[in-house]
Formats: structure tokens, sequence, C-alpha cells
């Protein structure tokens, strides 16, 4: 995978989330600086094998 995408939204409860299209991961952060530092982790995370990690972190704002 080169690319991976993310919808971020804003949160009702106040911030936003980021989900990614066509992957199992969710994350939120009270501001958008924070959101891409969490968006980055849990990329990380999901993807351990650094070959299969995604190169390219798209966000797509609905805001």
């Amino acid at each position: 995978m080169i690319e991976i995408v993310f919808l971020v939204e804003d949160d009702p409860d106040g911030g936003y989330t980021a989900t990614a299209l066509g992957q199992s991961i969710f994350t939120q952060a009270d501001d958008i600086e924070t959101l891409r530092v969490m968006i980055r982790d849990a990329v990380r995370c999901h993807f351990p094998d650094q070959e299969k990690c995604p190169k390219i972190i798209q966000l797509q704002n609905i805001l």
C-alpha cells in the first residue's frame, strides 16, 4: 500500500475525528496538529511492518 486516506470530521463533543477509508483505523484529538500526530501513530501501530506501511497519509476534510 502506497497511500492511505483519512476522513477528518468535527467531533460533536469538540475536537476532531479521523477515520481511515478501507482500513479499521480511527483516532481523535482536540486540535488538528495533535490529530496529525495521532494519525501517524495509529498508522504505525496498524502497520508494524515498515515494508507494508503506507508512504503517504492523505487527509480529506469534511469541515
